[in-house]
């Protein structure tokens, strides 16, 4: 029943709008934001916060929100609970926020919560290692979670963009990248695709009014076309601008510029396993070979910031914490020519045995910042000798996953919990280790982070692994993100964050 009441509510809705954009009753607001932050190739595609990243989607486009959710400065802080206790290393009490609903109508109390946490460990690739349930107890608005060992971080875990609340009575309605859910946000998605998302207003939100009647999300895969559509107004707000684009709507009244330093990285990890790659000479070389200052000052245009390893310096554990090799193109050279590799036959690259240096790179161009940063690097490797063979793909998951490159650059929020953990347990020990990198001594420790309640003692832990990560020349960091958001001067209420959630809120106002 309840699925075919929010059905007809949807279908009123879609007839309302027309599901286009820009086709809204004069007397509503309505906004149309371009992003280039939602796509399939990145794997956040849809709303279904049980599916690979998705949840980052729910949460960013204001349809589902999280039981903790992080301040300004990365702080757990409740949401949709109210408070919690830790009872013992494995017991944590969770009280509910009272007068929650669901947009399919029903209740959200300890039952349904345990409903959708339940789903979520049974099908989601990170969150059993990151929550380690064992079982949930549901008591009206007490929700008690028992975890299989002590699990510090879990509450940070539940801010989390895949702990999304979504009502599992409704379900997931549709697959993939157009599959929807009814979540507890300011906005309910009427229409859910691959590469667009229309949304209206929640009217009975929890958090109070909702000041924008429907909002239109559009994938933009085009930076060029992002900022044309922004100048010509046929959005109205942007995620994911060029950086070279920026100019462009700086110190212009019409526009507002709203930034702010974010855990994002690109970063590099080197598969481990290619015959090329199994060379720590090379992969050294490799990395002194890439000028981060130049690519953070003239790519990015002073939007980015140099990374050493995966935390910006705004954490303790940060960038100021550890060490690693800088740019040096004759130090790169010298290291290459330990190995054997040197230009024998005079044509600008290296060789041995009569095979050039050649490595495979792999990225992807929805962020727009990786093709360019590949480019970058194929100038500055060529000028140590190294051929850098660019597989720019929105198939990248597919082929990292096959173990076909020798470097695959990516970008990940590093810290999107406020805890150095989630970093190693997804991306150095965990699912999205694609170089498939091992080290007895990481696995401990991250095993070892994993069970310290110590704040102190955890930052220490973040900094040793970061730095043996760094001394086994396995991943190497580049920038992190200093993220914009750009809207029209008539548009309020909405704000970079630095764990890049919670775009489209309930503040959004059109003036």
């Amino acid at each position: 029943m309840k699925k075919k009441l929010i059905a007809a509510i949807l279908t009123g809705a879609m007839l309302v709008a027309g599901m286009s954009t820009g086709v809204w009753a004069e007397s509503e607001k309505s906004f149309v934001y371009g992003t280039t932050g939602y796509s399939e190739e990145m794997g956040d595609a849809g709303l279904n916060p049980h599916d690979n990243y998705s949840g980052w989607s729910a949460l960013r486009y204001g349809v589902g929100e999280t039981l903790f959710k992080y301040n300004d400065n990365m702080e757990v802080e409740p949401w949709l609970a109210t408070d919690y206790e830790f009872v013992d290393d494995t017991t944590v009490k969770i009280t509910l926020r009272d007068g929650v609903q669901f947009s399919s109508g029903r209740t959200m109390d300890a039952e349904a919560v345990k409903e959708c946490l339940e789903d979520l460990i049974a099908v989601h690739d990170r969150a059993p290692y990151d929550l380690k349930i064992d079982h949930i107890e549901a008591d009206g608005l007490t929700l008690t979670i028992y975890t299989v060992e002590p699990c510090p971080a879990i509450i940070n875990y539940l801010g989390d963009p895949y702990g999304a609340i979504i009502d599992m009575d409704y379900g997931i309605q549709g697959e993939g990248g157009s599959a929807n859910v009814a979540g507890t946000g300011p906005y309910i998605a009427a229409n859910v695709t691959p590469t667009q998302i229309d949304l209206v207003k929640n009217d009975n939100y929890w958090g109070g009014d909702v000041k924008v009647d429907k909002v239109t999300v559009k994938s933009f895969a085009d930076g060029s076309a992002l900022t044309a559509a922004l100048q010509t107004g046929d959005i109205q707000g942007t995620y994911g601008l060029q950086y070279d684009n920026y100019a462009l709507f700086e110190n212009n009244s019409d526009y507002t510029i709203n930034s702010c330093a974010t855990s994002r990285c690109f970063f590099g990890q080197f598969n481990m396993e290619s015959e090329t790659m199994k060379d720590q000479n090379v992969r050294k070389a490799v990395e002194m070979g890439i000028d981060k200052d130049g690519f953070c000052s003239v790519i990015m245009q002073g939007r980015g910031v140099p990374a050493k390893a995966a935390f910006p310096s705004s954490f303790s554990y940060g960038n100021d914490a550890v060490e690693t090799v800088s740019y040096d193109p004759d130090g790169a050279k010298k290291l290459l020519e330990e190995s054997g590799w040197t230009d024998t036959d005079g044509d600008g690259y290296v060789d041995k045995d009569g095979q050039k240096l050649s490595i495979n790179w792999l990225t992807y161009p929805t962020r727009l910042e990786q093709p360019k940063l590949a480019e970058y690097a194929q100038a500055t490797l060529k000028d140590i000798g190294i051929d850098v063979v660019v597989n720019n793909t929105s198939d990248h998951m597919t082929i990292a996953k096959s173990g076909d490159f020798d470097v695959y650059v990516s970008s990940t929020t590093t810290a999107p919990t406020g805890d150095p953990e989630y970093f190693f347990t997804s991306t150095v020990t965990g699912a999205k280790n694609y170089g498939k990198y091992q080290n007895e001594e990481v696995t401990k420790l991250t095993d070892q982070l994993h069970q310290t309640f110590d704040k102190d003692e955890r930052a220490k832990l973040a900094v040793e692994l970061q730095q043996d990560i760094l001394d086994d020349d396995a991943f190497f960091f580049v920038s992190h993100l200093n993220m914009g958001i750009v809207t029209k001067s008539n548009v309020t209420g909405m704000a970079a964050h630095p764990c890049d959630y919670y775009e489209i809120t309930a503040d959004l106002d059109v003036e």
